[in-house]
């Protein structure tokens, strides 16, 4: 089944640890079942980023598809694609967006960047995209 344009379809590196532990985060703070989710290393997510004209090599960049498949549809990245999601998400996080949608972009990506690139370091990279728990699985669009 197609994905809803309602939905907004968060595109992650799927082999980085920070990366899932962000999807996981985001999942359990969505009560109303809203954001959908697909690696970057999927055909999904290729897709989506040829229309968009994006390289589909690089995988340092998150970004949130609005409207999918809507002629209006949105490709935010980077930190633009972070704050779509803390707002998308509401109750505390929603203030936390606006904050740092506040900020100038070029800060902002400043800062995503320097995480982006140090993250396998940091915090681990995987062999393989993880499988999400069956209860979570409706929420993964490259399964």
């Amino acid at each position: 089944m197609p994905p809803s344009s309602e939905h907004p379809i968060v595109l992650y590196d799927g082999v980085c640890a920070l990366c899932n532990w962000l999807v996981q985060f985001a999942i359990k703070r969505d009560p109303q079942d809203r954001i959908r989710f697909a690696s970057l290393q999927s055909g999904f997510a290729a897709n989506i980023l040829t229309r968009h004209n994006a390289d589909l090599s690089d995988f340092d960049t998150m970004y949130t598809v609005l409207n999918h498949s809507q002629p209006d549809e949105k490709l935010a990245a980077r930190s633009d694609a972070a704050i779509a999601v803390l707002l998308e998400l509401g109750g505390i996080w929603r203030p936390l967006g606006a904050t740092l949608r506040a900020l100038p972009k070029w800060l902002r990506n400043w800062g995503y960047g320097r995480i982006a690139r140090d993250r396998y370091r940091i915090f681990g990279k995987y062999d393989q995209c993880l499988m999400p728990e069956e209860r979570y699985r409706h929420k993964f669009l490259d399964m």
